[in-house]
C-alpha cells in the first residue's frame, strides 16, 4: 500500500525543495556580500546566515531537529574535531542546525557544481577531491589552518554513505591524525534519524519527523602520538557504534526492513 502515498510524497518533496531554493535565493545576496569579507570573518557570518535559513526551512517542512548532549555540552570557546556518521543526503544540511559555534566541514568536491548552492558550498566548507592525493593533502593543511584560527572542524570519517547494515563503515585515518598532530580533542556526534528523513537512494524520499543529533563526550588526545592513530580511531568507532545501536538507528535495528525501505 506504500505506493498509494507516493503522489503525496512527491508533492511534499517538490514543496520542500521549492522552499529550499526560494530561501537560498532570498539569502544569497547577503551571503554573496559576506564572501568578500574573507574566509574567516566572512565564513563565520555565512554560517550564521545559514543557521537562520535552517531555523526557517526545517520546521516549515515538518522536520524538527533536536540536539541531545552527554554529560557535558561542547564548550563554544574550545576547538574540537567533530566526527559524525554519514548515512543521508540530509547530513550536510542538518549540520547547520546542529552546531552552535564557529565550524568548518570537510565536503566532497562534487557538490560545488550545483548552481547557487555550489557557490555557497565553496566558500563555507573545506573541499576535498577524495581520489586525488594532492587534494587530500591540501584539505588537511586547510583544516589545520582553520583550527589555528580558533574554529572547530567537522569530518564525516566514513567518507561516503554507509550503505551497509552495520552501525558504521570503516573509518578513515585523516580526522584522527589531525587530532593528534594538533592536540585537538575529538567530539563524536551521531545522527540516527537522517536515514529515515531522507534515504540515500534518491531525493524523493524526504519525510517529515524528528531528527536527533547525539553529542557524545569529548575524547582527549593529550599525550598521544601518530602511532596511536589506529587505537584512537577504533575507540571512536566503537563508541559511536554502541550509541547508534543504543538509540535504535533503523538501518541496524532491522536489517531486513532496511533493505526494503522506500
Amino acid at each position: 500500500m506504500k505506493w498509494l502515498l507516493w503522489p503525496f510524497r512527491i508533492i511534499y518533496c517538490l514543496y520542500a525543495y521549492a522552499l529550499f531554493i526560494a530561501l537560498m535565493l532570498l539569502f544569497f545576496p547577503v551571503i554573496f556580500v559576506a564572501s568578500f569579507w574573507g574566509r574567516i570573518r566572512g565564513g563565520n557570518f555565512i554560517y550564521l546566515v545559514l543557521r537562520f535559513w535552517a531555523t526557517i526551512w526545517f520546521p516549515a517542512i515538518g522536520i524538527f531537529h533536536k540536539n541531545i548532549y552527554g554529560s557535558q555540552r561542547p564548550n563554544r570557546k574550545q576547538q574540537y574535531i567533530f566526527v559524525a556518521n554519514h548515512i543521508s543526503y540530509l547530513d550536510a544540511a542538518i549540520l547547520i542546525d546542529t552546531f552552535r559555534q564557529p565550524i568548518r566541514a570537510l565536503g566532497k568536491a562534487e557538490m560545488k557544481n550545483i548552481p547557487i548552492f555550489g557557490y555557497i558550498y565553496r566558500i563555507s566548507v573545506v573541499i576535498v577531491q577524495r581520489d586525488s592525493a594532492e587534494s587530500r593533502a591540501r584539505s588537511v593543511r586547510q583544516l589545520k589552518s582553520v583550527l589555528k584560527k580558533g574554529i572547530s572542524i567537522l569530518v564525516f570519517p566514513e567518507g561516503t554513505f554507509n550503505m551497509t547494515n552495520e552501525p558504521l563503515k570503516d573509518l578513515y585515518d585523516g580526522a584522527f591524525k589531525i587530532a593528534i598532530e594538533t592536540q585537538t580533542p575529538i567530539l563524536p556526534v551521531v545522527y540516527p534519524d537522517t536515514f529515515s528523513r531522507m534515504h540515500y537512494r534518491h531525493m524523493f524520499t524526504l519525510t517529515p519527523g524528528l531528527n536527533r543529533a547525539y553529542f557524545l563526550d569529548p575524547i582527549s588526545v593529550e599525550g598521544l602520538g601518530i602511532k596511536d592513530v589506529k587505537m584512537l580511531k577504533n575507540r571512536v568507532q566503537q563508541i559511536m557504534s554502541e550509541k547508534l545501536i543504543e538509540v535504535g538507528a533503523p538501518w541496524i535495528s532491522d536489517p531486513g526492513e532496511t533493505n526494503k525501505a522506500l
